[in-house]
């Protein structure tokens, strides 16, 4: 197979006129993603109802296979914001072996619409309701972050929308005065530091400097160490998930199906000024 083959993996075709300076570019360009994208993948790991380790693992493999394998120079895989409501639903109602089964069965929709041409169709899929989807999703994750936000201490929250706000209501006396100051502040560094400079990205300096000063100023706020027991070392232990027939039709409702739909325009729609 030629390597001008343009079915090829983007990476194998970008060898062609690959070189040093192009090389140092890419690795530049790789650290910089790396620091903003594993606390964020280890965020999304903990709103997913997960540990920050599933968040790593998830992005270090996505991130590799989309790499190698995808049709971009310039796209970023990983975890993905979107879906951080739809799995702590699945997580606390099926567990891990339940969100391993409606993974796979995401995965074999997905390669069936492929082969089939169905996947054209979501060009039909109104724009309103992407940003409806978008927006949506976007409202529930905040909510789920009140509780960390202000360090308040409710002990489990509802997976529900509206049972989560009044608990996080009734609990708001308890609120953490350090947690919520070190988020103000992160927040505050995130929105301000672009419209001074873009030369490093903001996320990387909230993280750095407000973890070094609740370090420096032994702040009582809760840490990954001391909620979660740390990162573990070395790799994960692999096992074969525990499927069970019973979980197939509760797995598969109509709004999976959409929601995959809405998932892949997201990703393969070229971007334009007006979409």
């Amino acid at each position: 197979m030629s390597i001008s083959n343009p079915n090829l993996p983007k990476l194998v075709l970008a060898m062609r006129n690959y070189n040093t300076q192009t090389f140092l570019r890419d690795l530049l360009a790789g650290v910089t993603v790396g620091l903003v994208a594993l606390p964020l993948a280890m965020a999304f790991g903990i709103a997913s109802g997960v540990t920050p380790q599933a968040g790593l693992y998830t992005a270090v493999v996505a991130g590799f296979l989309i790499s190698a394998l995808g049709g971009s120079r310039t796209q970023i895989g990983g975890p993905t914001g979107a879906f951080v409501v739809i799995v702590a639903g699945i997580v606390a109602r099926f567990g891990m072996s339940g969100l391993a089964m409606v993974t796979l069965m995401a995965g074999l929709m997905l390669v069936a619409m492929g082969l089939t041409g169905l996947g054209a169709g979501v060009r039909f899929i109104l724009q309103m309701v992407v940003v409806g989807f978008t927006n949506g999703i976007a409202i529930l994750i905040a909510s789920t972050q009140i509780k960390d936000f202000f360090g308040l201490r409710t002990g489990p929250v509802p997976s529900e929308f509206l049972p989560r706000i009044k608990l996080l209501i009734a609990h708001a006396p308890s609120f953490n005065p350090f947690a919520l100051g070190v988020g103000v502040a992160t927040l505050a560094i995130m929105l301000i530091l672009p419209r001074v400079t873009r030369r490093v990205p903001a996320s990387i300096i909230a993280v750095v400097l407000c973890t070094a000063a609740a370090v420096l100023f032994h702040l009582p706020i809760e840490t990954i160490g001391s909620k979660f027991g740390g990162i573990p070392q070395g790799f994960p232990h692999f096992a074969i998930p525990d499927f069970h027939a019973e979980h197939f039709l509760p797995l598969l409702p109509p709004h999976s199906r959409l929601r995959c739909s809405l998932h892949s325009r997201a990703c393969s729609r070229p971007w334009s000024p007006t979409a």
